[in-house]
C-alpha cells in the first residue's frame, strides 16, 4: 500500500527535478559546520546581541530548517553520520574517541569517484591513524586537525591529560605543519577559499567544519571589541562566532567572484547544541555563553537542546530564497541529497539511513522521515511528527543532577513538541499508547543498528 506521504514525496521529488535547470549540470558542493553552536545563536535564528551577517545572507538565499536535527548530541558521532549518511552506531562511531572504519564510504569518496575534487579544511575528529585520516577517506586535500579541539593559536591538544600528554595537532594532508600564533578560524577560511580558487572548471566538494565556538574560548581582539556591551563570557563567544561568520563571507565572496555561486549547493549546520561543560567556561564554572533556549538540555542530552541545531540549505539555481521549512530533517540526509544532486552513485552494499531532502527545500515536499531515532549512552529517543519520547533522559545542564538519568515516571518522557518545545511536561500517562509504541520502536531500531 502506498502511503499519502510517499505519494506527496514522489510528486514533490518530480517537481524538484523540474526546478533543476538542465544547464546547471552537477553543482559544486560546500558543507559548513559549526561546533557546539547554540540553536538560536545566529542573527537569522533570532539572536539580537550577535553579528552574523554572512550566515544570515546564506540562509536568506535558500531555506532555513526549523526542525533540523543532528544525529547525535556530541561531536564525533554527529560527524560520522554527516560523512556516511548512516546512524552513528551503524557507521561505527557511537561515541567520541572512535575512528571512522576504513570500510565506510564518505561523501568525499563517493564524489571523488564521480569526478569531483575534494577538500576538508577544519576539524576532522574521526581518527588520526593512517587509515582513518581525511586523505584515507576520499579527501584530495586536508588542512586542519584530527582531534576534537585544539588551542586556537598554538594548535595543541590539551584535553587528554593525564591519560595523554598534550600534543601539537595541525596538518596539511599527512604532513604536520606549524603556524604558531595564527588564529585557526581565520586560517580555516583562508584555506577554504584557496581550494575553491584552485578547482578551476572541475566540480568540487568542500567540507569546512569550523571548531568555533567550541572551547577553548579564544578570539582576536578585533572581534572581541565588536561586543562591548556583553558580559565577558558571552562576549568571547560572540567574537568567536563573528570570526567564523567572516570566513563564511569570504567563501561566499569567492564563489560569487568566480561565477560559481548560482550552481553551488551549500549546507550550513551545527553539530550539536551549546555545552555546559566546565572546561568550556572561563571561571572554572559551567559556561552560560551559548543558548539552546527554548529547548531543554545541552550538548550530550537527547532532549532537543542537545541536537536540535540551526541548519540552512542554499542552491540559488534550484532552491527558492527566503524560505522557512518546518519539516523534519537530519544530518544523515546530507549525503544522499548531495550524491543524488551530483550524479554520484550511492553504495548498494550497505544501509543508507538518510534521505534526499532536495524536494523538501526545492518543492515543499513533506519530510521523507516518519520516525527518527537517537541513542547516546544510557539515553534513547525517538520523534514522530509532533511526538518526542526520551528514555533515561539526561539534561547535562552543568549540575550534578543533570548528569544522571531521570528517574521514576520521567524516565519515560513523552512530549508534544508543537505545544511544548521545551519538553517540560511529561505526557506519558495522558497518552500511554503513543509512549509505548515509540518506546517499542526505539528499542527495535537500536537492536537493528547494533547488528552492523
Amino acid at each position: 500500500m502506498i502511503s499519502r506521504r510517499n505519494l506527496l514525496t514522489g510528486a514533490a521529488a518530480a517537481a524538484g527535478e523540474q526546478l533543476r535547470p538542465q544547464s546547471a549540470g552537477r553543482p559544486n558542493v560546500v558543507i559548513i559546520l559549526m561546533d557546539d553552536l547554540g540553536c538560536h545563536d545566529l542573527g537569522c535564528q533570532g539572536a539580537a546581541d550577535l553579528r552574523t551577517p554572512n550566515i544570515d545572507a546564506l540562509a536568506e538565499s535558500g531555506a532555513i530548517f526549523s526542525n533540523w536535527y543532528s544525529n547525535a548530541p556530541l561531536c564525533a558521532p554527529a560527524r560520522a553520520s554527516l560523512m556516511t549518511g548512516r546512524y552513528p552506531i551503524r557507521a561505527g562511531v557511537p561515541v567520541n574517541g572512535r575512528s571512522l572504519p576504513p570500510g565506510e564510504k564518505t561523501i568525499a569518496a563517493l564524489l571523488k569517484d564521480a569526478g569531483y575534487k575534494t577538500a576538508l579544511t577544519g576539524k576532522w575528529h574521526l581518527g588520526s591513524d593512517a587509515g582513518a585520516v581525511p586523505n584515507a577517506h576520499g579527501f584530495d586535500y586536508f588542512y586542519g586537525f584530527h582531534e576534537g579541539c585544539v588551542d586556537y593559536y598554538s594548535h595543541r591538544y590539551y584535553w587528554g591529560e593525564p591519560k595523554r600528554v598534550n600534543f601539537h595537532d595541525l596538518w596539511r594532508n599527512r604532513e604536520e605543519i606549524f603556524e604558531d600564533g595564527r588564529y585557526l578560524t581565520e586560517r580555516i577560511g583562508e584555506e577554504a577559499v584557496q581550494f575553491i580558487e584552485s578547482a578551476g572548471a572541475q566540480p568540487f566538494f568542500l567540507y569546512c567544519p569550523f571548531n568555533a565556538p567550541h572551547y577553548p574560548m579564544h578570539a582576536p581582539r578585533k572581534y572581541v571589541e565588536l561586543f562591548p556591551a556583553l558580559d565577558h563570557e558571552r562576549r568571547i563567544y560572540a567574537a568567536m562566532i563573528a570570526a567564523a561568520d567572516d570566513s563564511v563571507g569570504q567563501i561566499l565572496h569567492a564563489l560569487d567572484r568566480l561565477g560559481k555561486r548560482e550552481h553551488t549547493l551549500i549546507f550550513f549546520a551545527g553539530d550539536n547544541g551549546a555545552t555546559r561543560e566546565t572546561r568550556a567556561g572561563l571561571n572554572q564554572r559551567p559556561p552560560t555563553a551559548g543558548s539552546n533556549a527554548p529547548y531543554r538540555g545541552f550538548k550530550f542530552s537527547l532532549f532537543d537542546g542537545g541536537m536540535h541545531v540551526p541548519a540552512a540549505m542554499s542552491w540559488p539555481a534550484v532552491i527558492p530564497a527566503r524560505q522557512t521549512i518546518h519539516e523534519i530533517g537530519m544530518t544523515m540526509d546530507i549525503l544522499p541529497t548531495v550524491c543524488l544532486a551530483a550524479g554520484a552513485t550511492l553504495p548498494a552494499d550497505r544501509t543508507i539511513d538518510g534521505r534526499d531532502i532536495l524536494p523538501v527545500a526545492a518543492a515543499r515536499a513533506p519530510s521523507p522521515h516518519d520516525t527518527i531515532y537517537w541513542a547516546s549512552g544510557e539515553q534513547l529517543a525517538a520523534r514522530r511528527g509532533k511526538w518526542k519520547l526520551v528514555l533515561q533522559g539526561m539534561d547535562y545542564d552543568g549540575t550534578p543532577a543533570g548528569e544522571k538519568p531521570l528517574q521514576g515516571d520521567d524516565a519515560t518522557f513523552l512530549s508534544d513538541l508543537e505545544e511544548n518545545r521545551g519538553e517540560s511536561r511529561n505526557l506519558r500517562h495522558q497518552h500511554p499508547d503513543i509512549a509505548d509504541a515509540l518506546a517499542t520502536e526505539a528499542h527495535r531500531w537500536l537492536e537493528s543498528v547494533k547488528q552492523y
